[in-house]
């Protein structure tokens, strides 16, 4: 079963800046389109960045500018990097497949709080 180990959050001031990673260990990442999602308490989850196989990357409109996701295929690994944080921003980070999430086991994601 594939593990999706998500790592870097933590409660950081509005204007601030962290970087998430998350270590997948599946063999055919490097062939696999990833993204991050977010989870918030009464809201549905979504999907804040995506990037391909070969690097080609999307991101949602609340985050763009802000968020930049990355890969390094030889660690299974995808990052994203978050700069001006906001309060908004406050939510449990995930990772996975996209367009469509494809693992079933999305592990405990990171948190982010963002907060003064």
């Amino acid at each position: 079963q594939v593990r999706l180990v998500a790592s870097g959050g933590c409660l950081v001031q509005p204007g601030g800046s962290l970087r998430l990673s998350c270590a997948a260990s599946v063999s055919i990442f490097s062939s696999t389109a990833m993204g991050w999602y977010r989870r918030t308490p009464g809201k549905q989850r979504e999907l804040v960045a995506g990037i391909t196989s070969g690097g080609i990357t999307n991101y949602a409109d609340s985050v763009k500018g802000r968020f930049t996701i990355s890969r390094d295929n030889a660690k299974n690994t995808v990052y994203l990097q978050m700069i001006s944080l906001k309060p908004e921003d406050t939510a449990v980070y995930l990772c996975n497949t996209v367009p469509v999430p494809s693992y079933n086991n999305w592990g405990q994601g990171t948190r982010v709080t963002v907060s003064s």
